[in-house]
């Protein structure tokens, strides 16, 4: 089988494993408070998905500077598998304590696998195909959240618990498969080990070796700190509105809130699905990936597409925004993830994980902080609010990109010998 055939198996296996994920967070979510009868153990049970993410992403970078990507996909996955299967076998006495333990593992390892895949993408189907592949890897994952979601209401009822955890488990042993059938992508080690060798081995150097790389992928492009500052605060805007879809739907229709939630997820996901065929196409043509400037232009069309969500529309106007909302998501992932896959590869692995870090902090902030505001607030101004600054950064990073791109217009390309993306900026 050809290269983009393997990948479109790994695509495959990770959409089924997403579908795993989210079925996931609903029956978990509703598992603990099966248990507990705690709202407030439902919260820290997230907030512990979200720190593990967190950690997760500050040595992500790292574990990838030392171990193959294969070997850390793999078991990242196997183990995600595990946790669900200890938590089925666990006695009802002892699940408490398992919970907190499975949303640990689940909230780093699925962070541990998304930093490994994203960064593996330009090795293992080609640094020039790297905008069709993560577009057919943003659209798999948008068609599993929307199963995953439409699914739980199924499963939960009228399987139970334990077939859900089941089948989550099941869901990531086909993706570990599909990643087992990979050959192990080849890797450039001479600038890991020139680097090695510069500097003496040690515990200092060690403990320092995951944030002087992350420090030094922020460097490495033009405006990429202040692209991952925009990542996070269009993290803490998404937290907004998936706050605020569950209160607002209730006020719309109380005697079916969820008719209004399930409706604009369905369509979000309809464009999202629509502008990864687009990109492809687009990919496909002309041989670029959407970059920088993608990124920029979808983070401001997308959170003024969620704030509109909100406005009170008649039903037609608000699928349209739904659609718009999802098909600006869709090109917002696709490039910024092409554009971190720009970085030389001894730097990716570290900006993908301080991307992830960066990214569970602005969700687990905003989390707190949108849950708080919703208490005093209508869900329009809080999501205006929370989107208005994913706005106003995406404008700032925009001026930054122009001023950039002006000032190395008459530049020849970059030191890592690579041509220009869409935005001017180093792209290969």
């Amino acid at each position: 089988m050809t290269g983009d055939g393997r990948y479109r198996v790994l695509v495959a296996g990770y959409a089924v494993s997403s579908y795993g994920t989210f079925l996931n967070m609903v029956a978990l979510n509703l598992f603990v408070y099966a248990t507990t009868g705690s709202a407030l153990a439902m919260g820290l049970f997230m907030a512990v998905r979200l720190g593990a993410g967190f950690l997760a992403g500050t040595v992500a970078g790292r574990l990838l500077a030392r171990y193959a990507v294969k070997p850390v996909m793999l078991w990242s996955t196997v183990a995600q598998a595990l946790v669900m299967l200890l938590l089925v076998v666990t006695p009802g006495g002892l699940r408490t304590g398992v919970l907190f333990a499975v949303s640990a593992a689940v909230g780093a390892c699925g962070t541990v696998f998304l930093v490994a895949l994203r960064s593996s993408v330009p090795d293992l189907v080609g640094a020039d195909r790297r905008g069709w592949a993560n577009s057919l890897m943003v659209g798999g994952r948008s068609l599993a959240m929307v199963a995953g979601f439409a699914s739980s209401g199924v499963v939960v009822p009228w399987l139970g618990f334990t077939a859900a955890f089941l089948l989550d488990a099941a869901s990531f042993l086909v993706c570990a498969a599909a990643v087992g059938w990979l050959p192990a992508p080849e890797r450039d080690t001479t600038k890991g080990a020139r680097s090695a060798a510069a500097k003496p081995p040690g515990r200092e150097h060690r403990r320092g070796e995951g944030v002087f790389g992350a420090a030094t992928a922020l460097t490495a492009v033009p405006a990429l700190g202040l692209m991952v500052l925009l990542r996070g605060v269009d993290a803490l805007g998404s937290s907004s509105h998936n706050a605020a879809l569950p209160v607002y739907s209730s006020a719309l229709d109380p005697d079916d809130p969820a008719a209004f939630v399930s409706r604009f997820w369905l369509f979000w996901a309809l464009g999202n699905v629509l502008a990864q065929q687009v990109i492809q196409r687009w990919a496909r043509r002309t041989g670029r990936s959407v970059g920088a400037l993608g990124f920029g232009l979808g983070t401001t069309v997308m959170s003024s597409a969620f704030i509109l969500g909100f406005a009170g529309f008649p039903v037609a106007v608000t699928i349209g925004v739904a659609l718009v909302a999802g098909a600006a998501d869709g090109l917002t992932e696709v490039s910024y993830t092409s554009h971190l896959q720009t970085l030389p590869e001894t730097l990716r692995g570290h900006a993908f994980g301080l991307s992830a870090t960066v990214e569970n902090l602005g969700f687990g902030l905003g989390m707190i902080a949108v849950s708080a505001a919703l208490e005093r607030f209508s869900a329009l101004t809080v999501v205006a609010w929370s989107h208005g600054v994913a706005v106003l950064v995406a404008g700032i990073y925009l001026l930054r990109l122009y001023a950039v791109r002006g000032a190395d217009a008459e530049e020849a390309p970059s030191a890592y010998g690579e041509r220009r993306d869409d935005a001017g900026l180093p792209g290969r």
